[in-house]
């Protein structure tokens, strides 16, 4: 099956991504990082993706993505609030790491709303996806 995008159509992409990668079944850091980068239109940048992860947005709990993951995520993290321990995240130290597009959703759902203050848009997924391909353990 061959998949044709514009960048208007990117979130049809999006979905058809769901439909040939199913939950149970391992993508990619790159599988998701491309669907990621189609929706947004305009190529990943690490250099964002670095900005965007290690900035407080000054909410109220004072964190960044950085707080529990780490400035530079390619050893094991603590979750401040539980402590407890955190999977390193970048795929080069943790191959399990951005298989699963529910689960990224998921967690980019979540922790965008607790430290940006609002969901991450495909861009800024991109973009930290991205930087975090980058590290090397």
């Amino acid at each position: 099956m061959t998949l044709n995008f514009r960048p208007g159509r990117a979130s049809v992409w999006l979905a058809a991504l769901f439909c040939v990668v199913p939950a149970a079944q391992a993508a990619t850091p790159a599988d998701l990082l491309a669907a990621y980068t189609a929706q947004a239109g305009v190529p990943p940048s690490p250099e964002r993706g670095q900005r965007l992860f290690t900035t407080n947005f000054g909410r109220p709990l004072d964190w960044s993505c950085a707080s529990c993951h780490g400035a530079v995520p390619v050893k094991p993290g603590r979750d401040e609030v539980s402590e407890k321990p955190i999977a390193a995240l970048a795929p080069a130290a943790n191959p399990a790491r951005f298989t699963d597009m529910r689960h990224v959703e998921s967690k980019f759902r979540l922790n965008c709303k607790d430290i940006v203050g609002r969901e991450c848009t495909a861009g800024e997924k991109a973009d930290v996806i991205s930087w975090l391909m980058s590290l090397k353990p």
